[in-house]
C-alpha cells in the first residue's frame, strides 16, 4: 500500500543540514554508491564494483521485486537502499474526460490502437509517434527498495494529476532519475513537480516550475543534478526554456537563465575546473557551460543535432557530448573555453559518422564506448583523439538500445530494449564475454554497486549479484 504524502509543505522550510560536513561525507562515500543517473562521475563507470558477467533465471539473480506503475527512471543506490520513480495510473477519471462526447472517445481509442501498432519505431505519420493525453489521474511516486532483501521499504506519492500530454509510446511519466547527496533525495517529475525527500520518504519541500510542452508531445525525461548545496533543474521545451538552480535545503531559487533551446532530455553534468564549477548542458542549438554560482554563461558550442538526450561526459579537461537523431555528432570541447567556440580550436575533435540517439555512451579510462542511433551497433573511440579503436560492429542479440551503457571491472554492459545485456571486455578488440536476459523489456540504465548490477525492467527491479 503506497504511503500518501501530499500535504502542503512550505518552500521556506529549513532542513537541518551541516553543509560542509555533508559535502565532505558525500565525497568520501559517492564512489561506494551510485547516487545519480549514469553513476558517480556521470560517465557510466563504477570504480569499485565487481558485478557478474553472467546471469539467468537460475544464476546470480539475488531477487526481483515487482514495481507498481510504469517508468524508465533508472535506479540509484545509497548504502543499502535503492531509489526509483514511477507513475501509477489510477481508476479515477477527470471530470472533463467523463463529459467527453462518445465520438471523441472512439477517436482516441482508434488512435491508441494505431499507436500500439506502430510502437516498434515504424513510421506511421506524426500522430503515430505520440499518444493522446490520458483521461485518468496518475500517482507520481518515489520508491525505496532494500538492496539486501528486495523489499519495498517505503513508497511516497508526491503528486496526483492528469498528464496534459500523452507522450511518445515508448516514454513514461516517470522517465527522470532521482539523485541524492546521501542525506536527502531529489526527484524531478517535470510538469508534476520537483521534490526533496528525506531518506525515509518524507517530503521536505516541493516546487512547481510550470508545465512543459514537449516536442511533438513526446513527453519529459531530464533528471536534476545535485552539487554541494545546489540542485540544478533543466527545463527545455517548446515554450520558454530555462535552467534553474535551487537551494538544495529549501527549494528556493538561486538563479534562472533563459535558454534558446527546444525540447531536450539530457541531464546536466556538473564539474569543477580551474577553480570554477561548471554546469554543462547538451542542446540542439548549443552545448553550453554555466557558472554554478551565478548562472553566467561561460562558453557555448554549436554542432549538435536534433532531440538531444545523451548526457555530457568529462575527460581530461574536456567534455564529450553526443547526439544521434537525424544526423550524428560527437565532439570533445575544452573546459578552458570562453565565449562561442563553434568550429574553434577549443573543439579537440569531432565526428559525424555515428552517434547514439537515446543512450549515453560510457567513458572507461581513455576510451569512449557507444552505440549508433537506437541500434545495437557498437563502437569505441580514443577519448583523446576521437579515432576509432573498435570499428562499428553489430552486437549479437541486441536490436534496439535505450539504456545508457555502464562499465565496471574491465567490462562494458550494453542492455537492449528486450532485456538482453551483452557484456563486452574493456580493451582494443571486441570480445563478447556473455549474453544475458532478464525476461522483460528494459529501457532504464542499470546501476552498478559492489558485486551487484541493478536492472529496472518494465515490471520488476532485478538485483543481479556475483555469487562467485
Amino acid at each position: 500500500m503506497l504511503t500518501r504524502s501530499i500535504a502542503a509543505i512550505g518552500i521556506g522550510a529549513v532542513l537541518a543540514i551541516g553543509t560542509c560536513c555533508v559535502a565532505d561525507d558525500f565525497e568520501k562515500e559517492k564512489y561506494r554508491n551510485w547516487h545519480q543517473f549514469h553513476g558517480p562521475d556521470g560517465n557510466g563507470v563504477a570504480r569499485n564494483a565487481q558485478p557478474p558477467s553472467e546471469w539467468g533465471p537460475e544464476k546470480n539473480v539475488k531477487w526481483k521485486t515487482e514495481i507498481p506503475g510504469r517508468g524508465s527512471s533508472s535506479p540509484i543506490v545509497w548504502g543499502n537502499r535503492v531509489f526509483l520513480m514511477t507513475a501509477i495510473e489510477t481508476d479515477r477519471v477527470s471530470e472533463s474526460a467523463e463529459s467527453q462526447p462518445a465520438e471523441e472517445e472512439q477517436a482516441e481509442r482508434t488512435e491508441r490502437g494505431g499507436n500500439r501498432a506502430g510502437q516498434g519505431g515504424r513510421r506511421g505519420g506524426r500522430r503515430g509517434f505520440r499518444r493522446p493525453p490520458p483521461s485518468n489521474y496518475y500517482e507520481f511516486a518515489v520508491l525505496c527498495v532494500d538492496r539486501e532483501s528486495g523489499d519495498i521499504l517505503w513508497s511516497t506519492i508526491v503528486n496526483e494529476a492528469v498528464p496534459h500530454e500523452g507522450g511518445h509510446p515508448t516514454n513514461t511519466f516517470a522517465s527522470g532519475t532521482p539523485t541524492t547527496n546521501g542525506q536527502h533525495l531529489y526527484v524531478n517529475f517535470g510538469s508534476f513537480g520537483v521534490y526533496c525527500l528525506d531518506m525515509d520518504g518524507e517530503i521536505q519541500w516541493k516546487r512547481d516550475l510550470g508545465k512543459m510542452q514537449t516536442r511533438n508531445s513526446f513527453g519529459e525525461g531530464a533528471s536534476a543534478a545535485i552539487h554541494g548545496d545546489t540542485l540544478v533543474v533543466p527545463w527545455d521545451h517548446e515554450g520558454e526554456s530555462f535552467i534553474a538552480a535551487l537551494d538544495a535545503a529549501t527549494g528556493e531559487t538561486k538563479w534562472t537563465v533563459d535558454r534558446d533551446e527546444r525540447t531536450t532530455w539530457a541531464t546536466p553534468l556538473i564539474v569543477e575546473h580551474s577553480g570554477t564549477t561548471q554546469v554543462i548542458t547538451n542542446g540542439y542549438n548549443k552545448v553550453r557551460s554555466y557558472d554554478m554560482k551565478s548562472g553566467k554563461l561561460i562558453w557555448e558550442c554549436g554542432g549538435q543535432v536534433q532531440n538531444p538526450i545523451p548526457t555530457p561526459m568529462l575527460f581530461d579537461g574536456h567534455v564529450i557530448c553526443m547526439t544521434g537523431y537525424q544526423g550524428n555528432s560527437i565532439m570533445s570541447i575544452s573546459l578552458d573555453s570562453r565565449g562561442d567556440v563553434t568550429d574553434g580550436r577549443e573543439v579537440a575533435w569531432s565526428r559525424r559518422d555515428a552517434a547514439p540517439y537515446v543512450p549515453t555512451g560510457v567513458l572507461y579510462d581513455d576510451t569512449v564506448y557507444h552505440t549508433k542511433s537506437l541500434q545495437g551497433v557498437f563502437r569505441s573511440l580514443d577519448a583523446k583523439t576521437g579515432e576509432p579503436v573498435i570499428e562499428q560492429t553489430r552486437l549479437p542479440d541486441i536490436e534496439q538500445v535505450y539504456a545508457s551503457l555502464v562499465a565496471a571491472d574491465d567490462k562494458i554492459f550494453v542492455t537492449g530494449r528486450d532485456g538482453t545485456t551483452v557484456v563486452v571486455k574493456h580493451g582494443p578488440e571486441l570480445e563478447v564475454l556473455a549474453t544475458n536476459a532478464v525476461g522483460e523489456a528494459v529501457d532504464a540504465t542499470p546501476a552498478l554497486v559492489d558485486n551487484q548490477i541493478l536492472i529496472r525492467g518494465e515490471q520488476h527491479l532485478f538485483c543481479i549479484e556475483n555469487g562467485e
